[in-house]
C-alpha cells in the first residue's frame, strides 16, 4: 500500500511529524512500513518547458525540431522523435551536462546536423509513470523554467505500508491519517479540489429495487451485496486529467488514464472504497442488476481477457448480460472512452466471500478485490458517493441527473463490545483510568458509554470488522497507549482465575524432568499397521497405518530403530499423547500416556573414560521420578513374573496406593527391535498419566542436634524384594527413625546359598534433644526382632 506523505498532511494539518518520524510511528502503533521513497530523486536539475514552434527536421522524416523556452534569455533548440509534439504546449526538459534520475548525463548533440541542447523526456525516463512511448505533455498553466518537482508535486515522499489483513481501513489514506493525527479523526478533512464544483443532491432510497435518471437498479443477490447506490452523470467530456490530479495519483504509483477513471481511483485510496464508472450509453435497459452468474455465461473484462463465470460469481448486469464481476473488474463493453459522454456510476459493499471465491476463480486480482476480500466500511458509501461526483464534474464537467440511488436491503446494527477497565489492567500490567482508556479509543472512531457494573460499553466503528471481543479493545488500548510505555520488567500473570487443568501441570511437570534426563520429546503419529493397534479406521491416510497405535512405546522404538540405523548410538526419547484400545460403546477407549525409551551411555565421551551404559537400576530412577510426577502417590515396585503378560525383560512396575497398574518399565528384548550387533541394551517405559497434586515441598530447618547412626547387615533370602525389607523396618521403627538406605549387597562366601547380605543404613534423631545410646539400641532391637518374625531375616554374625 503506497501512501502519499503530502497527501496526509491536507487530509491532517494537524501532523507536523517529518515522513521518517510517521513511519516510525506508525509502526509503533498500526502496521509496519516498508520504505520510504523520495518521489523527487533525481529530478531537482530539471525544469519545465514551453515548446515555442515545432517544425520538421530538413534530414530526418521521423524527427522534429522544437524551440523551447525554458526560462531562458533565449529559447534552446531541441530534436526529438516524438511523435506528437503540441506548440505551446508544456513538457519535463533537462538541459546539456544535466542528468536524468537513472544517471545517464544528457549531452550536446547533433542530429542529422542539427544541434540539439538537452531533451524533452517522457514518464518512464522521469521515474513516475510506464509511459515511454512519447513525452510527458503537462497539463494545466506553468511558467517556462518552473521546477519540475513543484510543477508535478513530486516533493513528496511515498511510504510504502505493509496493511495486515485485519486491517482493511488503513488501505485508504483517510484512515492512515485517522491513525497518525494527534486528534485522530476530529484533525481530519477532506481538501477542496482546485476550481471546486460543489453539488447538492438527493438520494433516495430503496430496499432491492430503486430509480435513478430512468436507469432501475436492483439487488437479486442480498448476501452478495448488502448495499448499492447509483448516480447518473450527463454532458460530461472524457479527457487527460489536469496535472493536480495526474500528480496525484503518479505519487502513489498509479498510472493516469482519463479524468473520470482517474477521479474513481483518487477516491478509492483517499477514502478506501472503490468505485467504478460504466458508460450510460452501453447499459442494456437501462438497467444494473447485482445477482449471480448464469450457467454458461461470460464476460470479456477491461483487461481483454473473455472468462467464463460460475453460478457463485457475483456479477453487475444490465437488463440482459453480466456487463461487469462485482467487486474485481467492470467490462470492457461498458468501459468509459473519449466519446462517453453520460455515465452510471456505482458505489457499493460486496461480501467479502463472494469476490473472494471469484477472485481465485478467475485468477483476476485488482486494487478492488484486495479491499473487498477485507472488508470495506459499508457505512462510508455516502461520503464515497459525494466526493467523486464532485470530483468527475471538477475535472470533467456535467451535471447529476436526478437523484441519486441507495439500495439497502439490511441496515447494519451498531455493534457494541464490553469493556471491563479493571479487566485491561489486569492484562497489560497497568493502571490505566478509564479516562485513559477513553482517550485511547475515542480519537480513532469509538464511542463509550457506560454500561454498569464496571463495564464500558463501546460501540465499535464500522469500518473496523476486526473488532468483535473485548480482548480485541484491550489490543486496541494497548498499541494505542504505547508500547514502548508499558515498564520493562516481568510481572507474574495468569491471563484467567480458571485452575490450569491437571494435565496441562502434569505434562509440564513431566516435560522437565526428561529435559533433565537428557531426553529430546518425540512426536509420532497416532497411525499404525495392523498387529500395534486394534481400532481400525474408517478413512485411513495410509494403507499400511490403516489403525490407531495401541501403545507409544512401539513407535518410539522405530524412532530408535531408524537413529541406530543411521550410526547413532544414543538415543533418548520421550513422547506425551494418547493410545487407542477396543471398547463396548461406538468410541475407542482414550488414555492419555507418557513413555519414553534410551540406549546407549549415561554420558558423553570424555578423555577419563566411556560412560557407562545404562543399566536397571537407572531404569528405576528414571521410573521413580517420572511415576511421582504422572501420578502422585504411586510407587515403582518390581513384578512377579508369573503375573506379567508383557514383554520387557527385568520388568518394573508402577502401582497406584489402592492396588492398579499404571505402567511397565523394562528392557526391550532383542527379538523386539531390529538393532546392530554394536548398539547397547534399549530400555523402555510407558505410563499412564493419572495427574494429582504432588504433595508440596515444605521448609524445615536444619537440625540442630545430632544424629545416631547404625549398620545393619542383614541376611536376605533371595526370594525376598529388598523394598519388603525396607518397609518392615520403617513399620515398627519409632518416630525418631530419619533415614534407612543400602549401602552395600554381598553375595556368596559363607553365606547360604540363595541368601545375600545386604548392609543397611538407619540414622536416627530427635528434634528436641540428643538421644542416648539405649533409646538407639532399643529402636534397633525391636527393628531385627520384626524382620525375624515376619521376613526371617538375621542379622550377619549373629
Amino acid at each position: 500500500m503506497n501512501v502519499s506523505y503530502r497527501w496526509l498532511k491536507e487530509l491532517a494539518p494537524s501532523i507536523e511529524d517529518s515522513a521518517a518520524e510517521l513511519a516510525e510511528r506508525l509502526t509503533y502503533i498500526a502496521v509496519p512500513v516498508d520504505d520510504i521513497v523520495w518521489l523527487g530523486e533525481g529530478l531537482s536539475d530539471l525544469v519545465v518547458g514551453k515548446v515555442l514552434s515545432v517544425s520538421k527536421h530538413p534530414k530526418a522524416d521521423r524527427l522534429v525540431v522544437c524551440q523551447v523556452d525554458v526560462g531562458r534569455q533565449e529559447p534552446v533548440q531541441v530534436v526529438t522523435g516524438a511523435p506528437v509534439v503540441v506548440e505551446g504546449a508544456f513538457y519535463p526538459y533537462v538541459g546539456a551536462g544535466q542528468a536524468l534520475p537513472g544517471g545517464q548525463t544528457v549531452k550536446s548533440v547533433k542530429l542529422r546536423g542539427e544541434p540539439s541542447e538537452g531533451m524533452l523526456c517522457s514518464e518512464r525516463e522521469l521515474g513516475i509513470g510506464r509511459d515511454a512511448a512519447g513525452i510527458m505533455q503537462l497539463h494545466g498553466e506553468f511558467k517556462p523554467g518552473d521546477s519540475l518537482l513543484e510543477a508535478l508535486e513530486l516533493d513528496d515522499y511515498r511510504l510504502d505500508i505493509d496493511v495486515t489483513p485485519n486491517r482493511p481501513d488503513l488501505l485508504g489514506h483517510w484512515g492512515v491519517a485517522r491513525e497518525l493525527a494527534p486528534g485522530g479523526a476530529a484533525d481530519l478533512q477532506l481538501p477542496a479540489f482546485p476550481e471546486h464544483a460543489r453539488v447538492e443532491y438527493s438520494v433516495a432510497k430503496a430496499e432491492t429495487e430503486g430509480t435513478t435518471a430512468g436507469v432501475t437498479v436492483r439487488i437479486e443477490d442480498r448476501e452478495g451485496c448488502p448495499r448499492y447506490m447509483g448516480a447518473v452523470i450527463r454532458g460530461l467530456s472524457v479527457g487527460p486529467s489536469p496535472e493536480w490530479l495526474a500528480n496525484r495519483l503518479r505519487a502513489i504509483g498509479q498510472q493516469p488514464i482519463n479524468n473520470v477513471v482517474d477521479a474513481t481511483n483518487y477516491v478509492l485510496h483517499e477514502l478506501n472504497q472503490p468505485l467504478h464508472a460504466f458508460d450510460l450509453a452501453t447499459l442494456g435497459g437501462p438497467a444494473v442488476v447485482i445477482r449471480r452468474a448464469h450457467k454458461g455465461e461470460r464476460l470479456r473484462t477491461l483487461d481483454g481477457k473473455d472468462r467464463a463465470l460460475d453460478r457463485e460469481m457475483l456479477v453487475i448486469a444490465d437488463a440482459e448480460v453480466p456487463t461487469a464481476m462485482a467487486g474485481l473488474m467492470g467490462g470492457e463493453a461498458t468501459e468509459v472512452t473519449e466519446s462517453t459522454q453520460d455515465l452510471f456510476l456505482e458505489c457499493a459493499y460486496f461480501d467479502p466471500k463472494r469476490v473472494r471465491h471469484a477472485s481465485k476463480g478467475l485468477a483476476l486480482d485488482t486494487d478492488a478485490s484486495f479491499r473487498f476480500q477485507r472488508g470495506m466500511d459499508p457505512e462510508g458509501l455516502p461520503c464515497a458517493m459525494q466526493r467523486v461526483i464532485e470530483l468527475i464534474l471538477t475535472v470533467a464537467g456535467g451535471t447529476v441527473d436526478g437523484d441519486a440511488i441507495d439500495v439497502h436491503p439490511s441496515p447494519l446494527e451498531r455493534r457494541f463490545v464490553g469493556l471491563r477497565p479493571r479487566r485491561v489492567n489486569h492484562l497489560l500490567g497497568v493502571e490505566l483510568e478509564p479516562g485513559t482508556i477513553e482517550d485511547c479509543l475515542r480519537p480513532i472512531g469509538f464511542e463509550l458509554r457506560e454500561g454498569g457494573e464496571g463495564v464500558l460499553d463501546v460501540a465499535v466503528p464500522t469500518w473496523r470488522p476486526d473488532i468483535e471481543r473485548e480482548i480485541d479493545l484491550i489490543e486496541e488500548v494497548a498499541r494505542r497507549y504505547g508500547y514502548d510505555r508499558f515498564p520493562d520488567e516481568m510481572k507474574t500473570f495468569r491471563p484467567t482465575i480458571v485452575r490450569e487443568d491437571d494435565y496441562v501441570d502434569a505434562f509440564r511437570r513431566l516435560r522437565e524432568v526428561m529435559i533433565g534426563f537428557g531426553f529430546l520429546e518425540a512426536k509420532t503419529t497416532p497411525f499404525a499397521p495392523e498387529g500395534e493397534g486394534e481400532v481400525r479406521l474408517l478413512n485411513p491416510l495410509s494403507e499400511r497405518e490403516d489403525h490407531l497405535r495401541s501403545d507409544l512405546l512401539t513407535g518410539l522404538i522405530h524412532r530408535v530403530e531408524h537413529n541406530l540405523a543411521r550410526g547413532q548410538r544414543d538415543v533418548r526419547l520421550f513422547e506425551l499423547g494418547t493410545a487407542f484400545g477396543s471398547a463396548a460403546g461406538p468410541l475407542p477407549a482414550e488414555s492419555i500416556r507418557m513413555a519414553a525409551v534410551w540406549t546407549g551411555r549415561r554420558a558423553p565421551s570424555h578423555w577419563t573414560g566411556e560412560g557407562g551404559e545404562w543399566d536397571v537400576w537407572d531404569l528405576k530412577w528414571v521410573l521413580t521420578a517420572v511415576a511421582a510426577q504422572a501420578t502422585p502417590g504411586a510407587e515403582v515396585q518390581p513384578v512377579d513374573h508369573a503375573s506379567y503378560s508383557g514383554n520387557l525383560e527385568e520388568p518394573l512396575a508402577v502401582v497406584t496406593p489402592d492396588g492398579r497398574t499404571l505402567g511397565w518399565a523394562g528392557r526391550v528384548p532383542a527379538a523386539a527391535i531390529e538393532a546392530p550387533r554394536w548398539a547397547g541394551a534399549v530400555w523402555g517405559l510407558e505410563i499412564e498419566v493419572a495427574p494429582g497434586r504432588p504433595e508440596t515441598v515444605a521448609y524445615r530447618p536444619l537440625p540442630v542436634h545430632p544424629a545416631v547412626e547404625r549398620d545393619l547387615a542383614l541376611v536376605v533370602e533371595g526370594r525376598i524384594p529388598t523394598a519388603e525389607v525396607g518397609g518392615v523396618i520403617r513399620e515398627v521403627a519409632p518416630a525418631t527413625l530419619e533415614s534407612v538406605s543400602v549401602f552395600d549387597v554381598f553375595e556368596g562366601g559363607s553365606l547360604p546359598e540363595g541368601s545375600r547380605s545386604i548392609a543397611w543404613r538407619l540414622r536416627f534423631r530427635a528434634p528436641d534433644r540428643t538421644l542416648t545410646d539405649d533409646e538407639v539400641d532399643k529402636a534397633v532391637n525391636r527393628i531385627t526382632s520384626a524382620l525375624q518374625e515376619k521376613l526371617n531375616v538375621a542379622v550377619r554374625g549373629a
